[in-house]
């Protein structure tokens, strides 16, 4: 190792030759700023780390695909921006778990329901409710109604799935003005609109794991400058 010496050409080790050898003063120091900063960074990469929502794994089976980080924080704040605009504000998320933790993590009194074939969300109590898409209405009669911001993300990229899950939006959503957002793959365009009446923004979700189809945010309402903005005349 490279000998350390300072401003004044002395060794910052000190010691006589009989003498167990100990650090100077000013190496003290230096050997203290190193190791608090050392500290730093592991605290800092821990708090990284926890920025992360940790979730079930993902079951392909159930044609589960979780979003990636940034997918997720961009649509929770959308849906807490959308809530800031709303006088009693509550969600409805159907078949994306991910949202719900993301949401629960931003800001954990927001009213939100899990709606969710997965039973390993009951760890959710109360805020997860069994779903399952080929029964579409088949839900507890307190949702019917009860959601002005709905976010839905079909579990297939099928005609059939889409209007399955059509039914459920319409059964939850709280008449009068209120918000969906869904997230599905592009082949599904113009069905969202025929359905749902939805166009698509700019902003492209994406998932941990890479998937090969192209996916889209879709909206039925314009979102201004957020979400990449709304293409609805393209």
């Amino acid at each position: 190792m490279e000998e350390v010496r300072d401003d004044r050409s002395h060794s910052l080790i000190e010691a006589d030759d009989d003498d167990p050898p100990m650090l100077s003063a000013q190496a003290l120091e230096a050997l203290k700023e190193f190791l608090a900063d050392q500290n730093r960074g592991l605290v800092a990469a821990a708090a990284s780390e926890e920025e992360e929502v940790s979730l079930v794994a993902e079951d392909w089976r159930l044609s589960q695909f979780w979003y990636d980080r940034d997918t997720a924080e961009t649509v929770a704040k959308e849906v807490l921006s959308l809530c800031e605009s709303l006088e009693s504000p509550s969600v409805a998320c159907i078949a994306c778990p991910t949202l719900y933790a993301y949401l629960k993590k931003i800001d954990p009194n927001v009213s939100v329901q899990l709606l969710e074939y997965d039973k390993r969300f009951q760890q959710y109590g109360s805020e997860f409710t069994f779903y399952d898409y080929n029964q579409p209405e088949e839900l507890p009669s307190s949702l019917k109604g009860a959601y002005e911001i709905v976010v839905a993300d079909p579990p297939y990229l099928s005609k059939e799935c889409l209007e399955k899950v059509t039914r459920t939006v319409s059964f939850l959503m709280r008449p009068g003005k209120s918000y969906l957002l869904l997230l599905t793959g592009e082949v599904q365009k113009d069905r969202a609109a025929e359905l749902l009446g939805l166009y698509p923004c700019g902003f492209r979700p994406q998932h941990s794991s890479k998937l090969g189809n192209e996916f889209r945010l879709f909206t039925n309402y314009d979102p201004g400058m957020r979400l990449g903005g709304w293409e609805r005349y393209q």
